[in-house]
């Protein structure tokens, strides 16, 4: 399967988080369009199908873009 850039998903987290409290907030049609557009991408680039796994999913991309940039910021051995 292909990997989602992280800092695409971590846009779309940013946007998905900001939505849903401006939507708890002051619920209107457009916050729960631009909700729903922000729900359907983040399911669509991690391949599932609810937001619940769409939200796992897009933790594990981060966590493995995290640990990619660890192992590279690690001296080599000579």
């Amino acid at each position: 399967m292909l990997m989602p850039d992280a800092a695409f998903v971590r846009t779309l987290l940013s946007r998905y988080a900001d939505l849903q409290m401006r939507h708890c907030e002051h619920p209107s049609q457009e916050l729960r369009w631009q909700l729903d557009d922000v729900t359907y991408t983040l399911c669509v680039c991690t391949g599932t199908r609810t937001i619940r796994d769409a939200l796992a999913a897009a933790d594990r991309v981060l966590e493995q873009a995290a640990a990619r940039a660890s192992a590279s910021d690690e001296p080599q051995a000579a």
